[in-house]
């Protein structure tokens, strides 16, 4: 690990590197401390991959360390599950917190205690105002805020309410504690923020201990400063909570001076990064699970086969912003697809089968063709793949009467099979309603390998798999969730859920070394995508979901095709 002095390296210069480096340079610090804290009432998303990787980046290039620190201020939302999926997120995308695990409930008591001080200092009340009430005297952008009339109450008085209310003896939100700052500030964060209010629940920590819980803007600063965070870094929507951050570091008797710095939040086209909006969608079943493949989730890409080593890469081209925008989905697509390109081993699946007979090749025998794993990788090595008389391809690869640009399979024509022989199709069988049952065809004997002695050329090769030694697969293919590029836009977000987000393909063929691989690894269907086994195969059931596809081809779809119907395989 590089020294606590070791500005990163250049390619990853943003504005947040800038100041640390400046913090360091004038001895603000000596060692570089940040966190990630999470609030534990959900799964987190590819937003949260954004604020992970710039956290732990940092502390990893610095020389320092990053905390993970669990917000769990809220015991009505939080569950043992979402503590579990996001310690198993941020390991997945790369990072470790060691020793550094902390929860905003480590601090309850000294949170307490520091709003006593603050009630000792004339600095906070108890106020018994209804909370619809108190939300409409808060004034406006315009118009400033109305002070409570249980505002003046004495410290004595204070003090017996807030201890009265610790003790359990009042039921949720007939009191909370507010500071005293100013209700005409221009900042509506400053207008007597509450600080504690009363909620009756059991904390998945620290049971029925507590019967106040401290707010959000209360707990997360002094936290910080309790684990001596030297650089809190957040998205844009706190920026109007600095000055409070602020206010509550120097009103209080805290062992160290955070410094709040604020970067845009990340926002791709087809998709919402709103972990409420995200929670609607699971518990309605508009989706299979926080980790259904078209969710945004951490748990969703790491199911859709997208590797952890991409999503940082993505993270890291986007870079550092102050101002916000959006990203296509296009160039998150596009940097899992130039990751896989590199790492995926090849193998063949033929999605829509059709099937194919070669009526010179002898009845009973197969053999064995050596295929390479990656065609640019040696070190891959290589597999067997069978081959016999009776061979599946894939449906679109053929036409009766072609156009003129198509160069694929069709009667009279020569194609090369991967790796195996170059064939001709002799003729077509059809069903009772006219649709191509079988092909019947030939092939050449002296071109094993897929090359012909005479050097002849062949203008298209094909994917196949054996019908002797297939295997049955369902495939998924996952389309984006919603339907246009800016959810909700012009009404309500679910009226914009793409119905066709998922197409399932119950009657696919696969390759047999893809049976025997139960690695997690993704894998390159040839001239289909990205795929990867997912969770719900079993020891007779094989599924597959796409990760991307091997061109953007939503783009193509939105330009004219019907939304969320996946473009025609190449």
């Amino acid at each position: 690990m590089p020294s606590e002095t070791t500005a990163p390296p250049e390619a990853g210069r943003d504005f947040i590197r800038e100041i640390i480096d400046a913090d360091l340079a004038a001895r603000r610090h000596q060692t570089v401390v940040t966190r990630f804290p999470p609030e534990p009432n959900g799964y987190l998303h590819i937003g949260h991959a954004k604020s992970i990787c710039l956290n732990f980046g940092v502390a990893q290039e610095f020389g320092g360390r990053c905390h993970l620190r669990f917000d769990d201020t809220n015991p009505t939302k939080e569950e043992q599950e979402f503590i579990d999926a996001i310690e198993r997120d941020v390991r997945w995308l790369g990072f470790d917190w060691g020793k550094h695990l902390y929860h905003a409930s480590d601090y309850f008591e000294q949170l307490y205690e520091w709003a006593e001080h603050l009630i000792g200092a004339g600095k906070a009340y108890v106020d018994d105002t209804p909370l619809d009430e108190m939300r409409a005297m808060r004034g406006s952008l315009t118009e400033p805020g109305r002070h409570s009339r249980f505002r003046d109450r004495s410290v004595d008085e204070n003090l017996d309410l807030f201890r009265r209310m610790r003790a359990g003896e009042f039921p949720n939100g007939a009191r909370v504690l507010r500071a005293k700052i100013d209700m005409a500030a221009g900042n509506m964060n400053l207008r007597d923020p509450v600080l504690y209010r009363i909620l009756h629940a059991t904390h998945p920590r620290t049971g029925t201990a507590w019967s106040i819980y401290p707010t959000y803007d209360y707990a997360h600063g002094q936290s910080d400063a309790i684990e001596h965070i030297t650089h809190s870094l957040c998205t844009l929507e706190f920026a109007d909570h600095q000055p409070l951050y602020d206010w509550f570091l120097d009103n209080l008797p805290v062992p160290s001076r955070p410094r709040q710095i604020e970067f845009a939040r990340l926002n791709i086209t087809y998709m919402v990064l709103s972990k409420r909006f995200l929670t609607e969608l699971v518990q309605k079943k508009h989706v299979k699970g926080w980790d259904d493949p078209r969710m945004p989730t951490l748990a969703g890409l790491r199911r859709r086969g997208v590797p952890p080593e991409a999503l940082r890469e993505f993270v890291r081209r986007i870079g550092m912003a102050r101002a916000n925008s959006i990203i296509e989905v296009a160039m998150f697509e596009h940097t899992v697809r130039e990751h896989l390109n590199r790492s995926a081993p090849r193998c063949m699946a033929v999605l829509r089968p059709l099937k194919l007979v070669i009526e010179n090749y002898p009845e009973g025998q197969s053999e064995e063709f050596e295929i390479a794993n990656h065609p640019e990788n040696e070190a891959a090595g290589a597999r067997k793949v069978p081959f016999s008389r009776e061979i599946y391809i894939e449906r679109d690869d053929f036409m009766e009467d072609p156009p003129k640009k198509f160069f694929r399979l069709a009667p009279g024509r020569e194609v090369r099979l991967r790796g195996a022989y170059l064939l001709t199709c002799r003729s077509v069988t059809k069903d009772a309603s006219g649709a191509i049952t079988e092909l019947r065809c030939t092939y050449d004997p002296a071109t094993r390998g897929g090359d012909a002695p005479d050097g002849r050329k062949v203008q298209s090769t094909l994917h196949w798999v054996s019908a002797a030694h297939a295997v049955p697969a369902e495939i998924r293919i996952y389309n984006p969730l919603f339907s246009r590029p800016d959810p909700g836009a012009e009404g309500e977000l679910l009226d914009d859920l793409n119905p066709n987000s998922l197409e399932t393909l119950s009657g696919a063929q696969v390759e047999p070394s893809l049976a025997t691989n139960n690695a997690e690894a993704t894998f390159q269907f040839e001239r289909q995508g990205y795929f990867c086994r997912d969770p719900d195969s079993t020891r007779g059931r094989l599924v597959f979901n796409r990760t991307v596809a091997l061109r953007d081809t939503w783009a193509k779809v939105q330009g004219g095709g019907k939304p969320g119907t996946p473009a025609k395989p190449r």
